[in-house]
């Protein structure tokens, strides 16, 4: 079996679920209590890719929430295989953040394997974000889904999705 690690930066704008997305994967828990995360929090999970012999550790780099990065942040994304956008749909606001976010990154660091996940999918009563604008957001970022880090919908498919994508990247690159 094949090992291949990865660094993974989620991004977002602040109390998207970032951190809570980050733990349902890891650890498949969830928290009610909000704890703001302070430059960056980092944790790891293995995973067997299915149809594959290759085991993937993902070292998962939790960034503070912000709408735009400054020079530390951008620190933190250095050597980066993957990044997860995350927004929250009951903010629109937050979706803009993330597409802002991608345009510095992608202008610093060029593209890399990425998802963008629709956070509190629980709450889509309270969504400000519309079917229309996920259409247009499926033409920025290649996979998009809603995602609850509260009931763990979609969370793992998003990650796991993620992490085949990074995984070809990284095969197709290999001498």
């Amino acid at each position: 079996m094949t090992t291949i690690t990865s660094k993974v930066c989620i991004v977002g704008d602040f109390a998207v679920g970032k951190t809570s997305v980050v733990e349902r994967f890891v650890t498949n828990q969830f928290s009610d209590k909000y704890l703001t995360t302070v430059g960056v929090k980092i944790d790891t999970k293995e995973i067997d890719l299915p149809d594959t012999d290759v085991r993937h550790k993902l070292v998962l780099w939790d960034v503070a929430g912000s709408d735009r990065f400054g020079d530390k942040e951008f620190a933190y994304l250095r050597g980066a295989a993957g990044l997860v956008f995350v927004a929250d749909g009951t903010r629109f606001g937050t979706v803009d953040s993330a597409l802002q976010l991608r345009g510095q990154i992608d202008e610093r660091y060029g593209p890399v394997p990425s998802v963008m996940l629709l956070n509190k999918h629980d709450l889509a009563s309270e969504w400000t974000v519309s079917e229309e604008r996920i259409g247009e957001l499926g033409l920025v970022f290649v996979d998009v889904y809603r995602t609850s880090a509260k009931t763990g919908e979609e969370v793992e498919s998003a990650l796991l999705r993620l992490a085949s994508s990074i995984v070809e990247a990284t095969l197709a690159d290999a001498p």
